[in-house]
């Protein structure tokens, strides 16, 4: 989304390279910024509290696509693709968040670590020491 972001807004006029071309792409690189932010935190209210910024930069960018499209910055193609790239970014968003709203039911180990890569599984938290 980020990516289809930058390409679309490139063809706005040079007044708006400080304007509205310039707020659509920091929320979208905003998106991805707070989720990864996110997972790196060291609790899951941490993790939650930035899952829902992104979510509200995410609505920053509709609402930044009607008034492009108002504008005739952008057309109603790429309006509509933008639009889709929104809804399905927010439905990965919310199933997460329903995942993290999980997490903080559950005890806290604040041993949360790093994925190294996408193709990690989530690490587990390692096994309580034995009490003597």
């Amino acid at each position: 989304m980020t990516v289809t972001i930058y390409q679309v807004t490139e063809s706005f006029p040079p007044s708006e390279r400080y304007g509205l071309q310039a707020q659509m792409r920091r929320a979208g690189i905003s998106v991805i910024s707070n989720i990864a932010e996110g997972q790196g935190r060291l609790t899951a209210g941490e993790w939650r509290q930035l899952l829902s910024h992104a979510r509200g930069s995410l609505y920053e960018i509709e609402a930044q696509l009607i008034i492009a499209k108002r504008l005739r910055f952008i057309s109603e193609e790429d309006g509509q693709n933008l639009r889709n790239d929104c809804r399905e970014t927010g439905k990965a968003l919310a199933g997460l968040i329903t995942y993290v709203r999980g997490l903080e039911r559950q005890p806290a180990t604040g041993n949360r670590q790093p994925r190294v890569s996408e193709a990690d599984p989530p690490r587990s938290p390692p096994p309580p020491s034995p009490q003597s």
